[in-house]
């Protein structure tokens, strides 16, 4: 068979195949997407994009005839088996009709929140569409098939059963990881639970500590042990061994039918009963006036709003503020925003009317299909194609040990952050009773952004030194949203940037940057404990009169697991 047949029958077969998109992020259950209003590209601009694929498809078909066409630079279609036509020729039919729809979509005469959904929805059925995810169409996993005798079949098949039982991709071997087992394993105690979170105190690690501590408020739609893996990179250990004391808060994943289950939770009580009383009880058990607190992701928001509803009572019980990946001015979402509109957040509203839950699985279905080629697809081709079986990896399997959320406080957020943008308005907002002003919050802060994050981008970190009015630092790391900040020291890996000089905007920060190699932790770590205070003989152990300890770290509430 001819190259341009092969083109053509792989175009028929996966014609079919073009309504597979994956779910949206802010939509119940059997709803459907918003249609997309009737665009396209100018005429002018679309005859020009049609003839520019004509000439390159003949160019394709005539290199094609005279075996000269040259390997291609994607891991999808480097592997020896691709060089041979014509799988290599489908390969870069694949990639020209790829690029000729992005061009297509980037030219559309229509608003740009428009053509972020667009080229959002495009690149789903792109990325789903490409040959190698096709038995039929990848020659290395047919190669596989061919070398095992079938065998990596059988297998594909048995990892594939094995994910439609657990209802999602597996990324790693789990079976090689434990909460609590080989994650989660720093020493210390649950001193303080409530039906919203456990509060874990960790055990000195240096003979001496510094008097203030450090609470940390990790994000309420993850579990907190991403901040303490295994003890190479682990940040709450890290922290120990600088001699602070580390409290950190455990949120609780509301399963359904729990008689004390979280239903009905809102942004009032994770900020009230949640954040506050876990500054209280820290405060209480060290002896200090103050702590020193950190937010990471949605954990910084929450812990940035009940600072605004301290400052509005005229109570100033922490030092310092560190913000990681967290968002106060929602402006600019990144990717995200191509979920969020009006009419989706309407529905959401609706549907927690009366309580509820968010599965876990909407969200992670989501935030992989952020990354389809990463966290989709290259596993599907992986795990069931070639029949291999996922490397053991720490961050994976954290990344598939989701949490529900309480369906009020989805709701609330959706609305008052990523829709309206109100929490960085002065006095927009009541919550816990109080108007909200962030712009009132003068302590000492260190935000940090990371500077390939697609959830949180750099910029919109950036944007919290504009709304607070303390002294703050803001350092960049390199990576992504999760990898950027698990950058542990003891392996100096990467780098990050540093700007002390006043600029105006994110953009002119960057360009007096100065990058360092390593990680930032070292630069936060001397930046905090320059805020805790006199060093002091570490506790003999954990706990108050008042809050002794529960049971040890890390506790009940973070073994818990969606189903």
């Amino acid at each position: 068979m001819n190259p341009l047949a092969w083109a053509q029958a792989w175009q028929r077969a996966l014609g079919p195949a073009a309504q597979a998109v994956p779910p949206s992020f802010a939509l119940p259950p059997g709803a459907a997407p918003a249609a997309f209003p009737a665009a396209a590209p100018p005429a002018e601009e679309l005859v020009r994009i049609q003839q520019d694929f004509a000439h390159d498809w003949a160019g394709l078909c005539n290199a094609a005839s005279r075996g000269e066409l040259a390997p291609i630079d994607d891991p999808r279609f480097a592997g020896e088996a691709w060089r041979a036509s014509p799988h290599n020729f489908i390969a870069h039919a694949y990639l020209l009709s790829a690029r000729t729809l992005r061009r297509m979509a980037d030219s559309v005469d229509a608003p740009e929140s428009l053509r972020a959904r667009l080229n959002f929805a495009l690149m789903q059925w792109i990325e789903a569409m490409a040959p190698s995810n096709f038995l039929a169409f990848n020659p290395d996993a047919q190669r596989r098939f061919v070398e095992s005798g079938g065998e990596s079949l059988q297998h594909g098949i048995a990892n594939l059963l094995g994910d439609l039982r657990k209802g999602r991709i597996s990324h790693t071997d789990e079976s090689s990881f434990g909460v609590g087992e080989n994650l989660a394993v720093t020493e210390g105690s649950v001193v303080f639970e409530n039906p919203l979170f456990q509060l874990i105190q960790y055990a000195p690690r240096t003979p001496k500590v510094h008097a203030r501590p450090l609470l940390i408020v990790p994000p309420c739609i993850n579990k907190f042990y991403i901040l303490d893996l295994q003890p190479h990179n682990s940040l709450v250990r890290f922290a120990l061994e600088q001699g602070v004391q580390v409290f950190l808060m455990s949120w609780r994943n509301p399963l359904p039918g729990e008689p004390d289950g979280l239903d009905h939770a809102g942004w009032d009580d994770y900020v009230e009963e949640g954040v506050i009383r876990a500054i209280d009880v820290t405060r209480e058990i060290s002896g200090q006036r103050q702590v020193n607190a950190l937010g990471f992701c949605v954990g910084g928001t929450l812990l940035a709003t009940a600072l605004a509803v301290l400052k509005a009572r005229r109570q100033n019980r922490v030092a310092s503020l560190t913000l990681l990946t967290a968002l106060l001015d929602f402006s600019d979402t990144g990717v995200l925003e191509v979920f969020i509109d009006a009419a989706q957040v309407q529905l959401r509203e609706q549907q927690f009317a009366r309580g509820g839950l968010l599965a876990a699985r909407e969200l992670a279905g989501t935030f992989a299909f952020l990354r389809p080629n990463d966290l989709v697809w290259n596993y599907v081709v992986n795990n069931y194609l070639k029949g291999e079986a996922p490397s053991p990896f720490d961050l994976l399997y954290w990344n598939a040990d989701s949490t529900n959320l309480p369906g009020p406080l989805y709701a609330w957020y959706l609305r008052h952050t990523y829709l309206e943008n109100s929490l960085r308005v002065p006095g927009r907002l009541t919550v816990c009773g109080v108007p909200l002003d962030l712009t009132r919050l003068d302590l000492p802060a260190y935000v940090y952004g990371s500077r390939e994050d697609h959830i949180v981008p750099w910029t919109s970190a950036y944007a919290s030194t504009g709304i607070l009015r303390g002294p703050t630092r803001f350092v960049l790391g390199a990576s992504g949203h999760i990898a950027g900040v698990i950058n542990p020291a003891s392996r100096n890996k990467r780098s990050y940037w540093v700007n002390d000089a006043p600029a105006d905007g994110a953009q002119a920060w960057l360009a007096g940057a100065q990058e360092k190699p390593g990680s930032w932790w070292t630069d936060w770590s001397q930046w905090l404990r320059a805020r805790s205070g006199a060093l002091a003989a570490a506790p003999k152990g954990p706990g108050s009169a008042r809050h002794p300890p529960i049971e040890p770290a890390p506790g009940r509430y973070v073994r818990a697991r969606a189903t």
